[in-house]
């Protein structure tokens, strides 16, 4: 079973900057893509930003020009510059993988990592 490995997070102040890392346990499957998502109290998980293995990213509209994720196939990780922060991004923030299951008739599923909270406020 791949695990998801995340650091970073924690308390920023509004315009501040934040950076989060994520490594999968075991580099050996193939991965489609990375990325993260965000959960408000009470709603569910959306997506942040995410990017392929061939480097084509994807920003949710409340964060473009403000967070940048990159990644390296490598070492398989995937990071999360977060600038120009704002108290509505606070929200636990969790890494997500594709991952192949391994396998002739495998697929790539969402493997997910424990969550980190990121809290802006003055």
């Amino acid at each position: 079973q791949v695990r998801l490995m995340e650091s970073g997070g924690g308390l920023a102040q509004p315009g501040g900057s934040l950076r989060l890392s994520c490594a999968a346990s075991e580099t050996s499957r193939p991965i489609s893509s990375m990325g993260w998502y965000r959960q408000f109290p009470g709603r569910q998980r959306d997506l942040v930003a995410d990017i392929t293995t061939y480097g084509i990213t994807n920003y949710a509209d409340a964060v473009k020009g403000r967070f940048t994720i990159s990644n390296d196939n490598t070492k398989n990780t995937v990071t999360l510059q977060m600038n120009s922060l704002r108290p509505e991004d606070t929200a636990v923030h969790y890494c997500n993988m594709k991952i192949h299951s391994g396998g002739p008739t495998g697929y790539f599923r969402d493997t997910w990592g424990q969550g980190t909270l990121v809290t802006v406020s003055s």
